[in-house]
């Protein structure tokens, strides 16, 4: 079972509540965990996201390892950043998701994103009203 984070716009808060006002954006679902195509493809995965200085400071550390570190250590270096990008990279697009306004409105538990947004469907149904 996987846990995803779920963030939106937070609803504001009115004094008649409305059942059918949709969310101005849909939710976005971020899966917890190792992200291995951050792990794998480094700077690459970061620009993908529009994750600009962390890929900036991917690329530059890569560079700057292959370059200035002995042979016998670079190799052991470059695959430290590359899992450190693993375990950091869903925590820099939920930063990134905050700093655009989307704050954390719950979490879903469930094996796969198809099922997890079935499940945000039927606990959150305010903020998937209106989705198509």
């Amino acid at each position: 079972m996987r846990l995803f984070t779920i963030h939106a716009i937070a609803p504001r808060p009115t004094s008649v509540p409305s059942t059918t006002a949709a969310p101005a954006k849909p939710p976005v679902l971020i899966a917890e965990g190792f992200c291995w195509g951050a792990a794998i493809f480094g700077p690459f995965w970061f620009l993908w996201h529009r994750l600009w200085w962390a890929a900036a400071a991917m690329l530059t550390l890569n560079i700057a390892f292959a370059l200035l570190l002995p042979g016998s250590v670079d190799g052991i270096a470059l695959l430290a950043l590359h899992a450190l990008a693993g375990l950091e990279a869903r925590d820099r697009l939920r930063a990134r998701l905050v700093r655009r306004g989307l704050t954390l409105q719950g979490v879903v538990a469930a094996p796969d994103l198809e099922l997890a947004w079935y499940r945000l469907a039927q606990a959150r149904p305010d903020l998937v009203r209106g989705i198509s």
